[in-house]
């Protein structure tokens, strides 16, 4: 059954990286790990799950800020060794800043410039 999770590529330490691209606009929103569990669980509910690095356990995007990542589509790439997540963003923010994306920033003479705007503040999103 879990046949096709065998066919991941997985670090040495079990993890795939993974890039959540917007379906309808084809803007790439974030990019973030999972692990085995993480992955298949996706693939079940049809929301993104990933694996949080920092807090070492399961993250199911927007279970602090309600901006859930509906899974349209699950994709593996030639290399068996990066997914890319096709998904409906919930309110339109996909990064923890409160933008739209995590990509907010531009390399320019030499320095990050920001060019995305924030649209919510993060302490209204997870509060203070």
């Amino acid at each position: 059954m879990s046949a096709w999770l065998d066919e991941v590529r997985w670090t040495a330490e079990g993890l795939v990286p993974v890039v959540a691209q917007e379906a309808g606009t084809g803007q790439v929103l974030m990019v973030a790990w999972m692990n085995r569990e993480a992955l298949a669980l996706t693939a079940e509910e049809g929301y993104a799950v990933y694996w949080s690095r920092s807090r070492g356990r399961l993250w199911r995007k927007g279970e602090e800020s309600g901006h859930r990542q509906k899974v349209l589509e699950i994709r593996l790439d030639c290399d068996e060794d990066v997914v890319l997540l096709k998904v409906e963003q919930a309110g339109g923010i996909a990064c923890h800043t409160g933008r739209h994306h995590c990509f907010y920033r531009v390399l320019k003479d030499g320095r990050w410039e920001t060019v995305e705007p924030v649209l919510k503040s993060p302490d209204s999103i997870y509060g203070a």
